[in-house]
């Protein structure tokens, strides 16, 4: 049995139809990185893959149980999930970020315990942020800030971590910095990670498991070798590019030359 994966799903937003009949299979252990053109519709799956909008038809199951039906403080000890562009309260500090990501573990009057406490400082460290605990969230860097937000995930303990566009409006090094830190813990943890990515390289690079969408379908799926095609290219982006095999790594790297 595949634990997460769509059964013909739908989503539509004011009798707009934006994804017709998805049936989508989630690589376990492995980073899937969602990509298409604006408006196909990638982010409003990864929003009902993370139980935040539910579908007009169809279901996402996870361990055999359809998400929608289940408690949210359940669903939260699954899955975790970073937005786009999220936001803190005015004077969070670091620490007290990380520490929401322990809300569906807590019990009673919901103090932290030892292992709360345990896993929040080890997760600052994982994530290079032990010496900015103290310091509000509004006073770092871009990709610092995007690091807080992920180790706020991390501390869900949750085996799927969800991450809508995670690079946005940051630098090619702190984007380079967020991505490795990703495939980290999909690497040293087995944490099955899903994201959205705009960035065909990146996701060549740093994921496992593409899907290209087009117009909230499927157009393809597989290695990121099958996936980023000529064909792909012109159908999903309406672009011409060069594809080449990037010597360090040897995974195709897109060179767009021509909007078709």
């Amino acid at each position: 049995m595949i634990p997460f994966y769509t059964e013909n799903i739908s989503i539509q937003y004011q009798n707009h139809l934006v994804v017709d009949q998805l049936n989508l299979q989630i690589p376990i252990e492995k980073v899937t990185a969602i990509i298409g053109a604006n408006g196909c519709g990638k982010s409003t799956i990864l929003k009902t893959l993370a139980r935040i909008l539910e579908p007009s038809s169809g279901s996402v199951y996870l361990d055999g149980k359809q998400i929608h039906k289940e408690s949210t403080k359940q669903i939260a000890k699954q899955l975790a999930i970073l937005p786009q562009l999220p936001e803190a309260p005015e004077g969070t500090t670091v620490k007290e970020l990380v520490s929401f990501g322990r809300f569906p573990h807590r019990k009673g009057f919901g103090y932290l315990s030892k292992h709360d406490q345990h896993v929040i400082e080890e997760t600052l460290v994982k994530t290079g942020l032990l010496e900015f605990k103290d310091k509000p969230v509004h006073q770092l860097s871009g990709g610092q800030r995007q690091r807080a937000w992920i180790a706020m995930a991390i501390t869900q303990e949750t085996p799927y971590l969800l991450l809508d566009e995670p690079t946005t409006y940051l630098d090619i090094a702190h984007q380079l910095d967020v991505l490795s830190l990703i495939k980290q813990l999909n690497e040293e943890e087995n944490r099955t990670i899903i994201m959205v990515v705009h960035d065909l390289n990146h996701a060549a690079r740093y994921a496992d498991h593409i899907v290209a969408v087009k117009q909230g379908k499927i157009y393809t799926e597989g290695a990121p070798s099958d996936v980023l095609t000529h064909k792909m290219l012109k159908d999903v982006f309406q672009v011409k590019a060069n594809i080449i095999v990037e010597p360090h790594t040897g995974l195709p790297t897109c060179i767009p030359y021509e909007k078709i």
